[in-house]
């Protein structure tokens, strides 16, 4: 799929916030976009006054620092600039995250603190490498969101980010329950409120069939996957649902398991569905077109609520949205790490577990299910 120019600029505009300087050359290179295409989004973006540019380098608006001072070494993510440092560690091309990412950075800037920014790799396993380097390098302190493609994957780092030996917090994560990392700390939303208010939205508006087409790549991904059907479960007015993959690159799903891709208005016609809940926004965005090609209407034949709303409200229907509070849980994960740094060990207080409630964005993808025709 072609990326979103709206996204796409997104992606750009966090990696610049984050770093506070970036190369010109190194984002196109960092964000896998031509240089010039590249070019031609850091023009309109300065254009537009959302960042700032000149001799090679862009950088967030308001830095002061003048247009040919050099990259700061603590934010460009070199060994000489990370002794002392607190380590960032996000995947690479993950526009949620790096909303994330950016609360983050903002706290810690506020603070004073130096940043070493480690972007992972999609490969599995990728984030060890990351954090040995930092680690190497004198970081001291931790703020990291695996990727975590699948539960097994996620299990097979348990036990070595449990013994990383600096303060670290979790961010957008949250460790199976008697792991290894249960007593770490963690900030992360809380999706099953977020399913909540979806199914809450739709059952309101009279819809009693619903769907969930979702991602199964992630996290996040299961933990919706979860609370769907928990929350469908349990609401007596939901008469039928069903859980499917939002498209063909939206797994792996668990080692050795299949998961088929269905024609989503196919079902939506077998089964009478009149909701549905879709993630993440892209997905949703394509979906809808879909669903509009195959002569099904949003919202007049069926209500969609995407969840992310990363991109949600740019479509040719804006999409009703859950939105889960990307940068705040970056901010009160760094202002977390940052109580534990500035305090002896074992005087900081007990492991938190600390999560954000996401809030429903109503755009114009729901409305009331049609009365029946007489």
């Amino acid at each position: 799929m072609r990326e979103p120019v709206e996204l796409r600029r997104k992606r750009i505009l966090a990696v610049v916030h984050a770093r506070g300087a970036v190369k010109v050359s190194s984002l196109a290179t960092e964000l896998d976009v031509s240089a010039v295409t590249l070019r031609r989004d850091v023009e309109e973006l300065a254009r537009t006054g959302m960042l700032r540019r000149g001799h090679g380098v862009v950088r967030p608006v308001g830095d002061a620092t003048g247009p040919a001072a050099p990259v700061p070494a603590a934010r460009s993510g070199g060994p000489a600039g990370e002794a002392a440092a607190i380590a960032l560690v996000v995947p690479e091309r993950h526009s949620y995250l790096y909303e994330t990412l950016h609360g983050a950075r903002t706290a810690l800037e506020e603070a004073g603190a130096r940043i070493a920014l480690h972007i992972a790799p999609q490969a599995a396993g990728a984030e060890r490498p990351q954090v040995e380097r930092a680690l190497a390098a004198g970081v001291r302190g931790l703020l990291i969101a695996p990727r975590w493609r699948s539960a097994a994957g996620e299990e097979a780092d348990y036990d070595w980010l449990a013994e990383v030996g600096v303060p670290t917090v979790l961010m957008e994560r949250r460790p199976r329950p008697g792991s290894a990392l249960h007593a770490v700390d963690t900030v992360c939303s809380d999706h099953w409120y977020g399913i909540h208010l979806a199914v809450d939205h739709l059952v309101s508006l009279g819809h009693r069939r619903l769907v969930l087409a979702a991602r199964n790549d992630s996290p996040t991904a299961r933990s919706i996957r979860a609370a769907f059907a928990d929350i469908a479960t349990a609401r007596p007015e939901v008469e039928d649902w069903s859980v499917v993959l939002s498209s063909p690159n939206a797994g792996p799903g668990e080692p050795g398991s299949r998961e088929e891709v269905p024609d989503l208005a196919a079902l939506l016609r077998e089964r009478g569905v009149t909701g549905a809940v879709l993630h993440g926004d892209e997905d949703a965005l394509m979906l809808v077109q879909r669903l509009a090609e195959s002569g099904i209407r949003v919202p007049r034949d069926c209500s969609v609520v995407a969840y992310d709303d990363v991109v949600a409200a740019l479509g040719s229907t804006a999409l009703t949205a859950v939105a889960p509070p990307r940068a705040e849980i970056g901010r009160a994960a760094a202002e977390l790490l940052l109580h534990r740094l500035a305090h002896p060990v074992g005087t900081t207080g007990p492991v938190r577990r600390t999560e954000l409630l996401p809030r429903l964005e109503v755009r114009g993808s729901t409305g009331e299910l049609p009365a029946p025709a007489n």
